[in-house]
């Protein structure tokens, strides 16, 4: 989360506003997908737009090895609860297909989510995606909305994700050093444990904010001004390629929607 890995790939290429739309409909597409055909559609084009993101599968990996986990064990569940008439049945346990279809697709759009989420982190820099952004709510102004301190709070938000991170481990690092244990015993020893973690997070988090408010009051930072931009956020032609490509496969799931309902009728 937050983490940004430079690259020339097709996705980094893209502008921001474009790839932060068409990522909301990319998760539009999969709550919309209740079918095989629509989901597998979907699912294929966001592995497709991975291996386009140049970013290697290792990474991609990182970031959904813990959901994956997660993911497996709800689908598991979901296999029980599926109404019908069971395919196979063992004393109070039956498996349903509609239990089987539901496990199956509440695991590729959990994935998918994911991998989509990443994407973009991945691919955009924090700073092109608080321009964005601010670029995007920007109507809100004419409601006397500063949008320009809403972008600031989200790229320092962004911005501070991987150091916080980072600083959790060197804590963790520090007091498994000193024979702490993080692993064993139950959920209320495993829960005091965390809060020698969770306070020296607190204090350098806090720490990290007062030292970044006085660099900013040191440069004479002012949301209220009207700020220029030494990068500008233009469309080109692989922006208008992404938005048709996307416009194609919403209408691809739609067909198959109405497709399947006209079937069960």
């Amino acid at each position: 989360m937050g983490q940004y890995i430079p690259g020339k790939s097709f996705l980094h290429k893209l502008d921001a506003r474009v790839k932060i739309i068409l990522s909301i409909v990319y998760m539009l597409l999969l709550f919309m997908s209740w079918n095989y055909l629509s989901i597998i559609s979907v699912t294929l084009s966001v592995v497709l737009l991975t291996l386009l993101s140049g970013v290697s599968v290792k990474e991609y990996f990182r970031s959904t090895k813990v959901v994956i986990v997660f993911t497996l064990f709800s689908a598991l569940l979901n296999i029980f609860y599926g109404e019908g008439e069971p395919i196979f049945t063992l004393g109070f346990v039956s498996i349903t297909e509609n239990g089987i279809k539901s496990s199956i697709i509440v695991a590729l759009r959990i994935v998918d989510l994911i991998l989509v989420s990443s994407m973009l982190m991945f691919t955009t820099s924090p700073n092109d995606i608080s321009f964005a952004i601010e670029k995007l709510i920007s109507p809100l102004r004419y409601f006397h909305v500063n949008t320009q301190e809403i972008a600031m709070m989200m790229t320092i938000a962004l911005r501070f994700i991987p150091t916080l991170l980072e600083e959790t481990n060197k804590i963790i690092n520090a007091q498994k050093s000193r024979g702490a244990d993080f692993e064993n015993g139950n959920i209320v020893k495993r829960a005091k444990a965390m809060l020698p973690i969770l306070m020296p997070l607190f204090v350098s988090s806090f720490r990290r904010a007062y030292q970044l408010a006085m660099a900013m009051d040191c440069r004479c930072y002012d949301s209220s001004k009207n700020r220029t931009r030494m990068k500008t956020l233009k469309m080109g032609s692989k922006d208008v390629l992404s938005i048709i490509m996307v416009s194609v496969l919403v209408v691809w799931v739609v067909v198959c929607n109405i497709w399947q309902k006209s079937m069960m009728i």
